[in-house]
């Protein structure tokens, strides 16, 4: 059992790496139906479930610290092949979907409750509308939620395992579809030509880009840490509230210096793509670790509560994407920003698109605006539910 921090993390770098160059050198099929990504994810999930590292301090510590400074290098690096004047022209679209996903949830909750709440306890309904706080927003809705409930820490447990095991299958999911966007798109009819144009002008500031050398991929490597640990001081300076916390801070501004750094010379060196990839697949690999396929059998029924609860979200969601033509991207990512908030949506829309990060971010921060409102909305059709 690995209980050191350097070991945990040479561990799933190597896991990582294998994976990454496995899909690049085999002609394996299973790489046409699940995304290297994807395989990573469970691949780890699965080693953590059989325990093969332990939540030691030096472990703790080790994946807290590479995950709150390696997230904002990453935004970073990812926006500076962005073009925003392109990416704008999907909010209306993807303002309205993400108004679709929080609805959805919302009913998600309210519906869930309706079946199962006789097998609750009797304020059961308090720690469900603080899940669907973060579910709406983020963990700062969550905490605004149970304040405002006057819900004790001591009864969030079985909200934060369904928050932990049921997001992370999610996930899990969403970055699994990822490769069936083509059919899903032809089954909704959905006009993809605004998202296909992005991608074409990705495509061609990649190629306008300057080769890959080592005197550019060091300079972006020093720039991108530079930018994260001067966001992160930046971001603890700036006043904070139950709406934007200093990690929101934080996000908010390595995006914003990602766009403006896309506007200079900077954005042409070589390298940036190749290095914001190997920052994503690390967080993904730390967010993997901390998940646990045993937990599903600690609290079954609540876990279970959690699945129901995203299954009338995925119902609703896809009726309406065939009902208005809405394509695989927008609801998955307007699905993510609900639930997974800024650590989950951008990595899903690079999943499609590095220039599409920002849609992911925006919708996210969306959800830190509307998550209390709509959780404690939700909170009192669950207490009319219940009594």
């Amino acid at each position: 059992m690995i209980t050191d921090g350097f070991s945990y993390l040479a561990l799933l770098m190597m896991i990582a790496a294998l994976i990454v160059y496995a899909e690049k050198k085999t002609t394996n099929r299973l790489f046409e139906y699940l995304p290297a990504i994807v395989i990573l994810y469970f691949t780890v999930m699965l080693l953590s479930t059989f325990g093969l590292w332990q939540k030691s301090a030096s472990v703790t510590a080790t994946y807290k610290a590479l995950k709150g400074n390696l997230l904002p290098a990453m935004i970073f690096l990812m926006l500076l092949t962005a073009d925003m004047r392109h990416i704008l022209k999907l909010g209306k679209k993807m303002l309205l979907t993400f108004l679709l996903a929080s609805i959805s949830i919302a009913l998600g909750f309210i519906g869930m409750f309706a079946l199962f709440h006789h097998s609750f306890a009797t304020d059961a309904w308090k720690p469900f509308a603080a899940l669907s706080g973060s579910w709406m927003g983020g963990t700062g809705n969550m905490v605004a939620i149970q304040g405002a409930l006057n819900l004790p820490h001591s009864d969030m447990g079985y909200a934060l395992l369904i928050d932990s095991v049921d997001y992370a299958v999610w996930v899990m999911l969403l970055l699994a579809l990822v490769s069936f966007a083509q059919k899903f798109n032809v089954w909704t009819g959905a006009d993809t030509s605004v998202i296909d144009e992005v991608g074409a002008k990705l495509a061609q500031n990649e190629t306008a880009r300057s080769p890959m050398h080592f005197a550019s991929l060091f300079l972006l490597l020093a720039l991108s840490l530079a930018i994260s640990a001067l966001s992160q001081y930046a971001g603890g300076l700036l006043p904070s509230s139950d709406y934007l916390s200093h990690t929101t801070w934080t996000v908010i501004i390595a995006t914003l210096a990602g766009i403006l750094f896309a506007m200079t010379p900077i954005a042409k060196l070589g390298g940036s793509s190749e290095l914001g990839t190997m920052m994503l697949y690390l967080i993904v690999a730390l967010i993997a670790s901390r998940a646990n396929f045993g937990e599903l059998v600690e609290a079954p029924l609540y876990i279970a509560a959690g699945f129901v609860i995203l299954l009338i979200h995925a119902l609703i969601m896809l009726f309406f994407a065939k009902r208005f033509k809405l394509d695989l991207f927008s609801i998955g990512v307007a699905s993510l920003a609900n639930i997974g908030g800024v650590a989950s949506a951008p990595i899903l829309a690079s999943a499609y698109s590095r220039a599409l990060i920002p849609i992911g971010v925006l919708m996210a921060m969306l959800g830190y605006i509307l998550g209390t409102f709509g959780g404690l909305l939700v909170g009192k059709v669950l207490e009319a539910i219940a009594s």
